[in-house]
């Protein structure tokens, strides 16, 4: 019944997203927050910086699409900053409550997205694109960022991401 009140070209980028909510949870479930802030001697970017990414952008895709919510480590993450050294960032239980508070608010408003939204720019500095086209990057970093963190956890000795 829900999927015939759905934009046609959100239809399983929804069915994406509900996956990703699920597998992110899964993903973190675990991890110390020591262990989450452990680069193994890398300049990669390390597990708490992944969460708080992945729930900062989806605040702000919740933003461009009608709301005003902020997520709790919104400093450390606004205009999109990429890892600081020398900053300990928020547990990651603090990210999974943030991402359980934006998850159905974002949800909702992607279910009731117009077609002149989705045709409408988002500009960003170096490059525009339509909010389709962004819906679209932001649901494909999300399973890049859930991948990252899934290898993060077997090379800290956690077992492998559970997929139920």
């Amino acid at each position: 019944m829900e999927a015939t009140t759905i934009n046609s070209r959100i239809h399983s980028l929804i069915a994406l997203y509900d996956i990703h909510t699920k597998y992110f949870e899964n993903v973190i479930e675990g991890i110390s927050d020591k262990d989450a802030h452990n680069r193994l001697n890398t300049k990669a970017n390390h597990i708490a910086w992944l969460a708080g990414s992945l729930v900062f952008q989806r605040y702000e895709l919740a933003k461009g699409l009608g709301t005003e919510l902020k997520p709790g480590a919104y400093e450390l993450f606004k205009d999109f900053k990429g890892i600081q050294d020398n900053v300990t960032y928020p547990c990651l239980a603090e990210f999974k409550k943030d991402w359980e508070t934006i998850t159905p608010v974002l949800r909702n408003l992607l279910l009731n997205v117009s077609d002149g939204k989705l045709d409408s720019q988002f500009e960003m500095p170096e490059m525009n694109m339509s909010y389709f086209e962004l819906i679209t990057y932001s649901t494909h970093r999300e399973a890049y960022c859930i991948g990252q963190i899934g290898l993060w956890r077997r090379l800290l000795g956690y077992p492998a991401m559970k997929y139920n």
